[in-house]
């Protein structure tokens, strides 16, 4: 096995695994396979990049976590998933919000009648009243500045950047060990995405909150992340540390549009290596 070989087959290296996906299997409308034995660890405290085109099966991975695909005729067919050790994929999206398991969902969706501040007190309904939920919004103010200038400004009304902003904190508030951020560059300026990804960081050095993100922009999601794990037709097809990944070949040709021949399409591409995986 190779030096690049042997980078891309480490596992996150943790004492603590918070998610474990094992083998998992989802099936829309009792017929379409969207997600064929994808396996995946997140360890406590850490940021791992789900990668992938568009219809790779990123949102469909996210929302197996989050009991979400009901909703959408969606089911887990196969396989486990475990948050902190605990089978949670027959929970409700609402038992799984008080274990501290939450999602940002892809397009921000806000409540465009509510203001800013109210949208994020929605994020603590499963905690009641008290003194510390003031404390944890002024908390979420102290990381989002912008949202405290806009904090009395209805939420349909604000930018895009600013609604991802909201989402995020929407979430921080029910004081989540896990947040599911779906594709938050979506939609928004390079600048804006850059100063997302940067309080993504920092709330996971100085809060301690562990990501799981969908994302396209590979390239910004690997300089943040920790490890990443890429899909493709609802397998994982490739995996390893975010800097290995990063200087790998097949990543750079097909995720990055890069080459040492210059810019390429899958077309014309004779091969394409991928790991061999244990499904």
């Amino acid at each position: 096995m190779s030096v690049q070989a042997q980078d891309l087959a480490e596992k996150p290296a943790t004492a603590e695994i918070l998610l474990q996906i094992n083998n998992v299997e989802v099936i829309y409308d009792h017929v379409i396979l969207v997600l064929k034995g994808v396996s995946l660890s997140v360890p406590k405290g850490g940021i791992v990049a789900l990668l992938g085109a568009n219809g790779a099966g990123k949102s469909t991975t996210l929302k197996s976590i989050s009991n979400l695909l009901r909703a959408e005729r969606g089911e887990v067919t196969k396989g486990s998933i475990e948050l902190a050790g605990e089978k949670v994929h027959q929970m409700t999206a609402n038992d799984l919000v008080k274990r501290g398991c939450v999602q940002v969902m892809e397009g921000r969706h806000c409540f465009e009648h509510l203001t800013i501040e109210e949208n994020l007190l929605t994020g603590a309904y499963t905690r009641g009243g008290g003194s510390e939920i003031k404390a944890d919004l002024e908390k979420v103010y102290d990381y989002f500045p912008r949202l405290r200038e806009r904090r009395k400004s209805q939420a349909g009304y604000t930018s895009g950047g600013e609604q991802q902003m909201c989402a995020i904190g929407r979430a921080l508030m029910a004081k989540p060990k896990l947040i599911l951020l779906d594709e938050p560059s979506m939609g928004l300026a390079p600048q804006l995405v850059e100063q997302i990804f940067e309080i993504v960081k920092k709330l996971n050095e100085q809060e301690g909150v562990t990501f799981l993100l969908a994302e396209q922009n590979t390239n910004v999601a690997l300089r943040y992340a920790d490890y990443g794990y890429i899909l493709e037709s609802g397998r994982v097809v490739m995996d390893g540390k975010a800097d290995a990944l990063l200087s790998n070949e097949d990543v750079k040709e097909f995720y990055l549009g890069l080459s040492t021949e210059g810019r390429k399409n899958f077309r014309e591409v004779k091969h394409y290596k991928r790991r061999k995986r244990w499904l």
